[in-house]
């Protein structure tokens, strides 16, 4: 009763499924929703970036703004081509749906691995950077940031589990502040550089740790790309929105995709023009609002932002990691547990798997940003070239109105993504994205073996070339160890087991004959009539005896079933149990996976 309480007070009460309607979300929820992760990226990607290009001196940071700039031009390519796939596919067109719909099963299976890769990834990293931004405005707290870290994972699973809209309306808040905070701070930034009040100050001297090369470059470039990550989240959600689902979505994809791509550019130039380079102690965003307005009130709103913007983005794979989990188990790739809908119309096998993956990461990266961000990227960007690739095989064979320009569209993206896949894989192969390179095919194998069961089991269990199906012999076995009221009440029940042609019996494994003597003088009174077998063990094995006889039954053909009765008594406390062996437990173990046979359970619950 109390865990029933307080998985109410938690969760909130059951919704009905004609509710489901009225989960959807309109466009301004729907960016909180399942833009927060794209979003939030700006907060540590120009970071990343210049992490990578000081490693040439502080004299390569000013490599950082054509790096962004290149990064944002891929970004409208995406979505763009992004925004045709929402079109194309109005029930979702994941990566998922739409490799495996023009690619094949193969090819889709790989988008999918990547994208639940990405998707755990993304929780992490952006639980990570949140914590990072806290322990900047906070230093004190900086030994506590992988507790930190897991509490607030479990704190937005929870949020996810009490349903999509209310879930939506806990992140709308956050997200919405950091957008006008952000885009508060970067257009007074910006105005100040261009009427001169924003002097440019040198960045400090830093010595060059490697020669500035063309693959320490692209290595910048890949690091910087971790701001395009989440891009793909709506067209994955499409079915969330109110009607008309595709318009909202693609109106809502342009929406997030303007916002991300000048907060990206619009930091990195004032990282650039600030001179600021990265620090442990500090993240880029904390020093350039420090910079422009020093350590009072707005520099605190500007961490609390980014904080929560960081945090609450894990929601974006929150919202999309069990959508796709229900996708893959619908088709028999994953266990089916994942196709449920839970008490509150959302997927919660999926989150609470989600969230229980993401917190591991934390705990064995130590919380980490910079250690989680060489895995990042990597899957959702082998799921964009997929995607595209797909929509390009799509209008090539259908050649349907205006298939021309839109093949065009869906291939410069196909080919940008699989070079920056390629250069991205490259690049960071040897700095932990060798781990996601084996994770993604394992996954892959493991997703079609688990069809392969399934596709198994609906074989043999299909009714197809089923001939009559033969008459069933039957034995009902009462196991017997002692006679008490447990005992009769479960012959009892055996009794009404028993067809005409049905045989019941007990069955007693004697293991020392002065107990045999006095059972069988109780049996003569209160056996029902039903005829006691006892099986000796000289050697006191209980079960084997038993497996034996039940062998030699069933030895007499296929169609023999046999049903073994366990008589139970319950102790009415739970420490109660350790006092009493488990023999029952023991018997129901051996028996369970035993072709033909049937256990039946029979407690006999016990006063308090």
């Amino acid at each position: 009763m109390r865990v029933s309480f307080l998985k109410r007070v938690l969760v909130g009460p059951p919704m009905p499924l004609a509710q489901a309607r009225h989960e959807r979300l309109g466009k301004s929820t729907a960016l909180a929703v399942f833009s927060s992760d794209a979003l939030s990226s700006v907060a540590y990607a120009t970071e990343e970036i210049l992490l990578i290009l000081v490693l040439a001196g502080a004299a390569a940071a000013h490599l950082a703004n054509p790096i962004a700039l290149s990064i944002a031009g891929l970004l409208i390519i995406v979505a763009i081509s992004y925004q045709q796939t929402i079109h194309a596919y109005p029930n979702g067109g994941g990566s998922y749906i739409v490799a495996h719909d023009n690619l094949g099963t193969v090819p889709g299976l790989v988008a999918a691995a990547a994208l639940l890769v990405d998707y755990v990834l993304t929780v992490a990293v952006s639980v990570a950077a949140g914590v990072a931004a806290i322990t900047s405005a906070l230093p004190s707290v900086q030994n506590h940031k992988v507790v930190l870290g897991v509490v607030f994972v479990a704190g937005i699973a929870l949020a996810n589990i009490r349903g999509v809209r209310e879930s939506g309306r806990i992140f709308a808040v956050p997200t919405y502040f950091f957008i006008v905070s952000f885009g508060f701070m970067i257009a007074e930034g910006l105005f100040r550089l261009a009427t001169g009040s924003l002097p440019r100050r040198p960045p400090p001297e830093l010595p060059a740790a490697e020669a500035l090369t063309w693959f320490l470059v692209l290595r910048a470039f890949s690091s910087g790309c971790t701001a395009m990550t989440g891009t793909e989240a709506i067209s994955n959600g499409i079915p969330a929105f109110r009607p008309p689902e595709s318009r909202n979505a693609a109106i809502t994809l342009g929406w997030m995709a303007v916002v991300l791509g000048t907060f990206f550019v619009g930091l990195t130039v004032l990282a650039d023009r600030l001179g600021i380079v990265p620090v442990p102690e500090e993240t880029v965003v904390s020093q350039i609002a420090r910079r422009l307005h020093g350590s009072g009130l707005f520099y605190y709103a500007i961490q609390a932002a980014t904080a929560l913007i960081l945090v609450l983005a894990a929601n974006t794979s929150f919202a999309d990691f069990p959508r796709l989990s229900s996708l893959l188990a619908r088709d028999r790739f994953i266990p089916r547990q994942f196709a449920t809908l839970g008490e509150r119309l959302v997927f919660s096998n999926g989150i609470m798997v989600l969230g229980a993956m993401a917190a591991l990461l934390l705990v064995l990266f130590g919380g980490e940003t910079h250690a989680l961000i060489p895995l990042y990227a990597v899957g959702v960007f082998i799921s964009f070239t997929l995607s595209q690739s797909g929509m390009v095989r799509r209008w090539w064979y259908r050649r349907e109105p205006g298939w021309r320009h839109r093949l065009v569209i869906n291939g410069v993206g196909a080919v940008t993504t699989g070079i920056v896949t390629l250069v991205i894989a490259a690049t960071k192969f040897t700095h932990g994205a060798w781990i996601v390179v084996i994770v993604v095919p394992t996954l892959v194998a493991a997703f079609l073996a688990m069809r392969r069961h399934y596709d198994e089991v609906a074989e043999q269990l299909s009714l197809e070339g089923l001939a009559r199906p033969p008459e069933l012999r039957h034995t009902v076995l009462v196991i017997v160890g002692d006679l008490h009221r447990g005992v009769v009440r479960a012959v009892q029940y055996a009794k009404t087991l028993a067809a005409p042609n049905v045989a019941v019996r007990a069955v007693f494994v004697e293991t020392d004959p002065a107990r045999t003597a006095k059972l069988e003088e109780k049996w003569a009174r209160w056996g029902l009539g039903v005829p006691l077998v006892i099986l000796n063990s000289p050697y006191r094995s209980l079960l084997r005896p038993l497996v034996e006889y039940l062998d030699a039954l069933q030895a007499q053909g296929d169609d023999h079933m046999v049903t073994v009765v366990i008589p139970e008594f319950l102790p009415g406390k739970w420490w109660q149990h350790v006092l009493h062996n488990q023999t029952a437990l023991l018997i129901k173990g051996t028996l369970l996976f035993r072709k033909n046979t049937v256990v039946v359970d029979v407690p006999y619950l016990l006063k308090r």
